[in-house]
């Protein structure tokens, strides 16, 4: 047995500089991004809409075939209230991390929620996306999502 604490956390300026080269399914979907469009794949088998784009259906297995415009107005389905700090955080506390279901999409997409306290983000609101001005090939794009104003939707349980 060591006379010394272990090491368990060290803090070590890093820098990375790297090239992202998007394949055709992403590099879809980021184009839809620039235009202000909100871009899914279609499994030709089950039928699912998946957002983001994914070029293979997780519940198929098989290559999706058709782009399909989506939302851009959405459900959140689940949601959690980030309150406390926590390092390399970009947000100030608190704030709502959503999984929204966008309007003709079977999948949700990870975001937040903007323009709203905290405590009244619900499952079943509806929401719409807050686009940067910026055409950033990126999700950030999308800045938040805020309460669109329409009535809350029920959802399935189960």
């Amino acid at each position: 047995m060591s006379e010394h604490e272990p090491v368990t956390r060290f803090r070590a300026p890093v820098s990375l500089d790297y090239v992202v080269r998007a394949g055709d399914v992403t590099g879809a979907f980021l184009e839809g991004i620039l235009d202000g469009r909100l871009v899914g794949r279609r499994c030709p088998d089950c039928r699912k809409v998946y957002v983001p784009a994914r070029s293979i259906c997780p519940t198929c297995s098989v290559p999706t075939t058709d782009e399909v415009e989506v939302g851009p107005r959405g459900t959140v389905t689940s949601l959690s209230v980030v309150r406390f700090p926590f390092e390399g955080q970009r947000l100030e506390p608190p704030y709502a991390c959503v999984h929204i279901r966008l309007d003709g999409a079977d999948s949700p997409l990870l975001h937040i929620v903007g323009e709203c306290d905290v405590d009244r983000v619900r499952m079943g609101m509806r929401v719409e996306p807050v686009w940067d001005p910026e055409p950033l090939p990126s999700l950030e794009r999308v800045r938040y999502s805020r309460p669109s104003g329409e009535p809350d939707v029920a959802l399935e349980e189960g």
